[in-house]
């Protein structure tokens, strides 16, 4: 009895997971078609909408990403110098906190800051615009959704996320700098010698590559969770959540993807 109700158990949760990648497939199919191949064809991108969110998902992020970024550069170049001092080594501080931003917490910090902002603003946004049928009065007019709200997100997010990921790199590093010269009494030109020295321009390049594709999965699982709302404001809320904790889980998966990848192959 309990083997039949486990089995049923996987089919169900088989079946639902098959189910949610074919929805996924279908929004990338959509979003891929009105992104690169609909503009040849007379329906371009909407530009002011682009232009909007660019300002709301990348502008309005850089405050929250400087001040994070600036105290993880303190806190990597404290916690460092406290295992290299045992070891007379504290020059080496710049090589930890330049290639471990650039590499791995720039890009990943950055992605989380931005899924916790834009990505669940996405999927609040079309959330409750499904809640109030207005999804469904688009479609009767003969308007897009995907076209119309999905694609100026996805090109902002594109574009805006490695921003975002750079400018978080130099603020860490600045942020390692500051405590460096100041707390742990290192020679300000050497630091920056030994910082310049320890990074490869693949470094801050793979972090960029990374940073790109975290923006694309993040525009995607806000828009997946904002058209699964079905009814209730309370659903709203609850996607909402869901689309945050999703698109952090995505990325990390995502993250170790090309961590491997440029592992073995760079």
């Amino acid at each position: 009895m309990h083997h039949k109700k486990l089995l049923a158990l996987i089919g169900k949760k088989g079946i639902s997971a098959m189910e949610v990648l074919h929805d996924v497939s279908v929004l990338v199919n959509d979003m891929l078609y009105w992104c690169l191949i609909s503009p040849f064809k007379g329906k371009p991108v909407r530009v002011r909408a682009t232009i909007s969110e660019i300002v709301k998902t990348g502008y309005d992020s850089v405050p929250t990403v400087l001040i994070i970024s600036f105290f993880v550069g303190v806190i990597l170049a404290l916690q460092s110098a406290y295992q290299l001092r045992t070891f007379g080594a504290l020059i080496y501080v710049a090589n930890l906190v330049g290639v471990s931003v650039t590499r791995e917490l720039g890009p990943i910090l950055t992605a989380i800051i931005v899924a916790g902002r834009s990505g669940s603003a996405f999927a609040a946004e079309i959330g409750s615009m499904k809640a109030a049928e207005e999804i469904d009065a688009l479609t009767s007019m003969g308007i897009n959704p995907i076209r119309f709200l999905i694609v100026p997100k996805l090109i902002a997010l594109m574009l805006m996320q490695p921003v975002l990921t750079a400018i978080f790199d130099l603020t860490a590093i600045l942020g390692g700098f500051s405590v460096s010269v100041t707390e742990l009494e290192l020679n300000s030109g050497l630091y920056i010698d030994q910082t310049i020295n320890a990074l490869q321009l693949k470094d801050f390049l793979t972090g960029l590559m990374k940073a790109w594709a975290f923006g694309v999965v993040i525009t995607i699982v806000g828009a997946y969770h904002g058209f699964k709302v079905k009814g209730s404001a309370e659903e709203v809320g609850l996607r909402t959540t869901a689309s945050v904790v999703s698109s952090i889980f995505m990325v990390i998966f995502f993250d170790f993807f090309f961590t491997a990848l440029f592992y073995y192959f760079l």
